[in-house]
């Protein structure tokens, strides 16, 4: 511990964003630099705790309280050895996870948590500024080839980790570009993709095959994948969005989140001039309240919507920590992100009954209120009577969550077992129904963060090399194996 007295001393602090007038001009990240001798103060609020509950908070097993420590001594490329010795992507991470090691902090009992996620990025970004980051070559190569299919997070984790132990790793991507949803996802001013970037010339350099524009199971058939190589690492997500099938949903200006940020995304990337999809100068809703319908909002407010609202059917959560969610569990609190400081409206407890059309496209929406009840444990939603409502829409996005990995030939193909919610079933290993066939990520657990796509794809990395050698040396994280995967 640098700093026994840290935590009474020094209050949480975060860096400042920019000027909400400025950063909707622009896409890039609205976070201004964080000065080194604050991230230090913030390090030194660490306790070292008997238990760190920060580090079992996170799938990954980080070593926090290890990392804040060396920060506060100013020994920054160790803190940066440590952080990578869990996380091959914490610049992605720090950037994009929700931070459960927060809720999971100690001092957060009774004070706001340290702020691990901004101590965290601030060690990565540094030591890429510095040289640290560089190629790790295998001291040995296999003569094995496994295939990687879909280039997320969990994917690109276990490339990394099966190249570099001598393996010779191939990445297939349906998209014209790698890093699935880090790539069409995320926007920009979440995580520019020039962090994806370096990472993919790294990776490069150490030996991974990146082979983008290429659908498994309809470009290239499963039987000349299977041929090819000696396993198979499945890591396609679970993309399949879930619909709101209701009166008019047929009119046009009705998209689901995955048609229209991609534009946006591709825009950024100088793919095209302009998206096909534009919220300039439109009336938009965007139905969902999570992390999806945040990052329309974000973008429909610098595409210049006249207005924009977003939806939630769930009741407004509570300021603090709710009863029913207590330390160190992911809290159940109402949050503000940087989106939702730029603009736009949020209307919780509402429902849409029915899309208003014209002249076949959308112009509104009918809704009402509703209560929530638990009816033997399964939520229900009643209409409040007399709270009908009339939303004006020229553009209305859904952002509904995801139901599982999309239908494909892929699944087909290899007669892959799924299990009742559409997942991929498989043991503990990460092992599917077909010998040599893995799987990782959503597509397996279903929908979930990034800090348990690396998770997985770290696991499934070490499963495969055991599966090719015997053994592996390579690590697998504590909780990976703590939580069941079905």
């Amino acid at each position: 511990m640098g700093d026994p007295r840290g935590f009474l001393n020094h209050e949480r602090q975060l860096p400042e964003r920019r000027s909400i007038p400025v950063r909707i001009r622009d896409w890039k990240e609205v976070n201004n630099p964080f000065p080194v001798s604050d991230l230090q103060r913030q390090a030194s609020r660490c306790m070292d705790c008997g238990i760190p509950f920060c580090n079992h908070g996170c799938p990954l097993g980080n070593l926090i309280p290890d990392w804040n420590d060396l920060i506060y001594r100013e020994q920054w490329q160790e803190a940066s050895e440590r952080l990578h010795a869990t996380n091959n992507f914490p610049e992605f991470t720090g950037r994009l996870c929700p931070a459960p090691c927060e809720s999971a902090c100690v001092l957060g009992i009774n004070e706001p948590p340290v702020t691990i996620k901004q101590v965290e990025v601030n060690i990565v970004d540094r030591a890429w500024e510095h040289g640290w980051i560089t190629p790790i070559l295998p001291d040995q190569i296999s003569g094995q080839r496994v295939a990687i299919v879909g280039s997320g997070p969990a994917g690109l984790t276990a490339a990394q980790q099966l190249t570099r132990v001598g393996h010779d790793v191939s990445v297939f991507e349906r998209d014209d570009r790698i890093g699935g949803l880090l790539r069409y996802g995320i926007p920009s001013f979440k995580m520019e993709k020039r962090y994806l970037d370096r990472r993919l010339a790294q990776m490069e350099a150490e030996g991974t095959q990146f082979v983008p524009n290429t659908s498994v199971g309809t470009d290239l058939p499963v039987n000349d994948l299977l041929q090819d190589f000696d396993a198979v690492v499945l890591a396609v997500g679970a993309t399949q969005w879930r619909d709101l099938q209701i009166p008019g949903r047929d009119a046009s200006g009705i998209l689901q989140a995955m048609e229209y940020l991609p534009q946006a995304n591709k825009v950024q990337e100088g793919d095209i001039e302009t998206s096909p999809v534009s919220a300039k100068g439109k009336h938009v809703v965007i139905i969902g309240g999570g992390d999806t319908g945040v990052d329309c909002l974000g973008t429909a407010l610098r595409q210049g919507a006249s207005s924009v609202q977003q939806f939630e059917i769930m009741p407004r959560p509570p300021s603090d920590r709710s009863e029913a969610t207590p330390w160190p569990t992911w809290p159940l609190m109402h949050r503000v992100s940087s989106a939702h400081e730029e603009g736009g409206e949020r209307q919780f407890a509402i429902n849409t009954q029915e899309f208003i059309v014209e002249d076949g496209r959308v112009s509104g929406l009918k809704t009402h209120e509703v209560t929530q009840k638990s009816i033997n444990g399964s939520i229900t939603f009643e209409k409040v009577v007399g709270t009908e409502k009339i939303f004006k829409a020229d553009l209305v996005l859904l952002a509904l969550g995801f139901t599982g990995p999309e239908a494909s030939p892929l699944i087909k193909d290899l007669d892959l077992e799924q299990d009742e919610r559409g997942n991929i079933k498989r043991d503990k290993d990460f092992s599917t129904n077909r010998d040599g066939i893995f799987v990782c990520g959503d597509m397996g657990r279903g929908q979930s963060l990034i800090v348990w796509a690396i998770a997985e794809g770290r696991s499934v990395a070490h499963s495969v090399d055991s599966f090719l050698r015997g053994e592996s040396k390579l690590p697998v994280p504590v909780m990976s194996t703590d939580i069941p995967l079905t």
